[in-house]
């Protein structure tokens, strides 16, 4: 018979371990009979989302176990109650996409004939930061396929925020651009000369657009003065009601022609490969709390006074920017601020991510006196661009804000897991692009609903652990998971095609 005397509760059976790897421990009767696995309880009204280990040890009376024994034993534990390792693995897996997969292929009676005569040639002005270019020129490109035209080499945007001097060729590799698309459209690096002297048509597209807009009004346009110029490319085109064979041109576009030059690749492969030394497995967040965006949204939680007042003077002194008056207190309960770097630390610790986790920002210059300072505080292997690439290797990049972009796209794409704090063109582009690649695990936090839990556990209503359960039950599916793109009663409040590609270049098996 067995008699019961003591109970420990385990979280991993750490120091068991270590005492029963003690020789001493070993010619004792204390063994292990059993783990017995108890039913998810209920913390506050929240279901605790995994199960909790309780430790049965049994002292025996007469039946002592051998070496051999306590050699099983051990084993049995490291496997069935290591919950720590459980979890890290957990965290870094990527959602069940195993019915779906990227489909861009083009079908036979979609190649262009490339002997039929083009119906003018469409100059393309792209704008925006980079990813709002690249999702442009996709657009345009799709465009160009509607209207049987001529797209000439697309020119970049040199004045926005950053106005960088990057031009598409310093960028963008050229000929794997135009080769890729060869079967599409037809791609010029410049006008021929006949039309050199042509004045093109100034045209701004109505945003949100569907294909009879373009086979209607602007191809007639374009016959008419043979070549137009588009002033803006941002949003042109409808997210949905579009056919498949032109979606996929936009998607080919996006993940395939839009290739960087070998200068910012061969760079984005040793700042991978420096990650992820001994296999280690790091996450790309995307802490878009820079000065321009923070501007742009009105958002001051935890800025100074000073600082408040600064981003405020530059949001009316840009003449584009439309909205002035700005509550951010309001903004922030919406959902609508990016995440400050104290909210992403707590946000990923909230989460599980352990404070060891390797982690690369993929942003510029982070705004404020303390910078990531309250970040580094939870966690210590944090890298950027800066600082993960030796100086001579960022040397070609200086002051190429574009450029460092595209390299932080291609790392954030590589990534094991992306996060990102501010719902932007990037973190569309980069979201889109890792669903096509396979549903890599991506997680975008539902701020609205976090940023009250974080209120409440800064005001002693939650405890952690509280908090912790409550932040993982919210975004236990809002990890980048197979589905269908949503509508909406107005496309602007649509979800954005390259942010989500499916349908159109996701298929489900059958």
């Amino acid at each position: 018979m067995t008699d019961s005397r003591e109970m420990a509760w385990c979280k991993g059976c750490g120091k068991f371990m270590k005492a029963m790897a003690n020789s001493t421990l070993k010619n004792t009767p204390t063994v292990i009979v059993r783990l017995q696995r108890l039913r998810r309880r209920k913390v506050k009204s929240v279901k605790h989302p995994e199960p909790v280990l309780y430790l049965h040890m049994i002292r025996l009376n007469n039946e002592m176990p051998t070496d051999e024994d306590h050699i099983v034993i051990r084993r049995q534990i490291l496997s069935e109650t290591n919950t720590d390792y459980a979890q890290e693995s957990n965290i870094w897996r990527n959602p069940v996409s195993d019915e779906h997969h990227g489909c861009i292929d083009r079908l036979t009676n979609e190649t262009r004939n490339r002997s039929a005569p083009t119906n003018g040639y469409i100059l393309v002005q792209a704008n925006g930061g980079l990813n709002q270019m690249k999702m442009g020129i996709s657009d345009m490109v799709a465009i160009a396929k509607l209207m049987d035209a001529t797209l000439v080499l697309p020119t970049l945007d040199h004045k926005s925020f950053w106005t960088d001097p990057s031009d598409f060729k310093d960028i963008f590799d050229v000929k794997h651009f135009k080769t890729t698309l060869q079967d599409d459209i037809d791609i010029v690096e410049s006008l021929p000369s006949h039309l050199a002297e042509v004045e093109p048509h100034q045209k701004d597209p109505i945003s949100w657009s569907k294909p009879s807009y373009y086979q209607g009004e602007i191809l007639s346009l374009l016959k008419q003065h043979k070549v137009v110029n588009f002033l803006h490319t941002d949003s042109r085109l409808a997210n949905n009601d579009i056919p498949d064979s032109i979606q996929k041109i936009r998607c080919r576009t996006m993940y395939e022609a839009l290739k960087g030059i070998n200068k910012i690749n061969e760079l984005a492969r040793k700042l991978v490969s420096r990650l992820k030394q001994n296999n280690d497995h790091y996450l790309a967040l995307h802490l878009r709390y820079e000065k321009d965006i923070l501007a742009f949204t009105g958002c001051t939680h935890d800025l100074s006074q000073k600082e408040a007042d600064e981003i405020t003077s530059l949001r009316y002194s840009v003449k584009h920017w439309k909205v002035k008056k700005i509550k951010s207190t309001q903004k922030r309960e919406q959902g609508n601020c990016p995440m400050t770097p104290r909210e992403a630390a707590i946000f990923l610790q909230a989460m599980g991510f352990p404070s060891s986790t390797k982690i690369y920002i993929v942003a510029g210059e982070i705004y404020g006196e303390h910078g990531l300072d309250e970040f580094k505080e939870k966690y210590m292997n944090v890298y950027t661009h800066s600082t993960l690439a030796t100086e001579d290797e960022l040397k070609p990049f200086k002051d190429l804000q574009n450029q460092l972009a595209a390299l932080d796209y291609a790392l954030a794409l590589a990534s094991d897991v992306f996060v990102y704090t501010y719902d932007g063109n990037m973190a569309k582009a980069i979201c889109g692009h890792r669903m096509f690649k396979g549903f890599r695990k991506t997680i975008y936090p539902h701020k609205r609903k976090f940023v009250k839990m974080l209120d409440e556990l800064d005001n002693g209503r939650l405890t952690w652990d509280e908090f912790a359960l409550q932040v993982k039950k919210v975004h236990a599916n809002r990890t980048s998971r197979p589905r269908r793109r949503l509508g909406g009663v107005k496309p602007k409040r649509e979800e954005n095609f390259y942010a989500n590609p499916y349908p159109g270049c996701i298929c489900e098996n059958r």
